[in-house]
């Protein structure tokens, strides 16, 4: 039966962190895997892209494959052809799917139609690659990602969104705070708490920053407007008080990470004094994209 990599939520624990043991591997050239020799994946792109677009074709090029850039203008599916019919086409070239687009719903109907393995590079749910990454970054900092806080501050987007389910699946705990109605979905936080009945993962949803970074070992943002809702910006006004800068870390402990998916908005979401403080992090972030990604094909398709 084929996998797919759509959410978190679909994953065991024991095949995350295998995944992840295999991404610090691959990272410290301690082994290399060639899994996609002779396979063609097709990577769709709704959505501007660079670290996304970039780690995948690298990777599949490294892992010895092809990888097939496909934007939607370039397809039938700008013009209204059913995403179902374009899986089922698309599976009689392609290996397998990357897709970063908009709608959630799209990528699931996909990968019913498309009979080989689908990534989800990003949707306005989830940032479940971002996430592998990110992941791998706190193992390497913090040594593990059990037992331990993680507090995302901002807008409840599809990063805290993928932070809360990851969570309840491994079993950390996760404070998100945000300002009065920008908090993460609720179907997240159910899935999320549902999986933490197993682990004891604590889920806590809060509009105080101060209160929800203190015992945090990882403090986390995105921008407040996130790609798509640009004529949002008027929001911006609701998150004062939401900026990760030194204000808000004088609540943390002094060994607290502070990392960013990218790119930044520096003076909005965090500071530029922050960003520039934890930039080795934020961009040991950035590489990990490739490695961990590389884990998650070879686990994909061996």
């Amino acid at each position: 039966m084929k996998k797919d990599f759509i959410n978190f939520y679909e994953l065991s624990k024991e095949e995350l962190l295998e995944i992840l043991e295999l991404a610090e591997k691959l990272k410290k050239g301690e082994t290399s895997v060639n899994t996609l020799k002779g396979k063609s994946i097709g990577l769709i792109f709704m959505k501007p892209s660079t670290r996304t677009r970039l780690s995948f074709e690298v990777g599949v090029y490294q892992m010895g494959g092809q990888p097939v850039y496909i934007t939607g203008s370039s397809t039938q599916l700008s013009r209204g052809e059913d995403i179902k019919d374009t899986g089922r086409v698309m599976a009689r070239y392609l290996d397998g799917l990357v897709i970063r687009t908009y709608s959630h719903q799209e990528v699931e109907e996909l990968a019913k139609y498309f009979d080989k393995p689908v990534i989800n590079a990003l949707t306005d749910y989830l940032h479940p690659c971002q996430i592998l990454a990110d992941l791998q970054t706190v193992k390497e900092r913090k040594g593990k990602i059990e037992n331990i806080k993680v507090t995302f501050v901002g807008d409840g987007n599809n990063v805290a969104n993928t932070w809360l389910i990851a969570g309840g699946l491994v079993g950390f705990d996760v404070s998100v705070a945000t300002p009065a109605g920008y908090e993460p979905s609720g179907k997240a936080v159910y899935q999320a708490l549902k999986l933490a009945q197993k682990t004891g993962a604590k889920i806590e949803i809060t509009n105080n920053p101060a209160e929800a970074v203190k015992g945090a070992d990882v403090i986390y943002t995105d921008v407040w407007v996130s790609m798509g809702q640009e004529g949002e910006k008027e929001k911006k006004k609701d998150f004062e008080g939401f900026t990760v800068d030194r204000d808000l870390l004088k609540h943390a402990p002094s060994d607290v990470l502070v990392m960013h998916c990218l790119p930044a908005h520096k003076g909005e979401e965090i500071s530029e004094e922050v960003f520039e403080q934890y930039a080795d992090v934020i961009f040991d972030e950035a590489e990990n994209r490739l490695h961990a990604q590389k884990a998650l094909m070879h686990y994909l398709f061996k």
